[in-house]
């Protein structure tokens, strides 16, 4: 089954969802470049789509793979070791 996310940003175009970060937050980057990075909350007043510099979205990322590997989700923990990979 592919869970592939998107969500299209009024200004940068269609992103997509690289992890889940905490409750109602969501690491999106631009789909082409993967240059610009988000970090798009859900809340009451819609999207709220905050950018990111590249090293700051690679420590969300980071801290991400370290929650992952304590909880024991090691399927989960593979799949974003190799986006990390792939992107930094």
């Amino acid at each position: 089954m592919n869970t592939e996310t998107y969500l299209n940003h009024p200004t940068f175009g269609l992103l997509f969802r690289v992890c889940p970060i905490g409750e109602d937050r969501e690491l999106f980057t631009t789909l082409y470049a993967q240059r610009l990075f988000f970090i798009v909350t859900t809340g009451e007043q819609g999207l709220i789509f905050e950018p990111l510099t590249r090293a700051d979205a690679r420590a969300v990322i980071e801290n991400r793979l370290r929650q992952l590997r304590r909880t024991g989700l090691a399927q989960d923990h593979e799949k974003l070791q190799k986006i990390r990979k792939q992107m930094f």
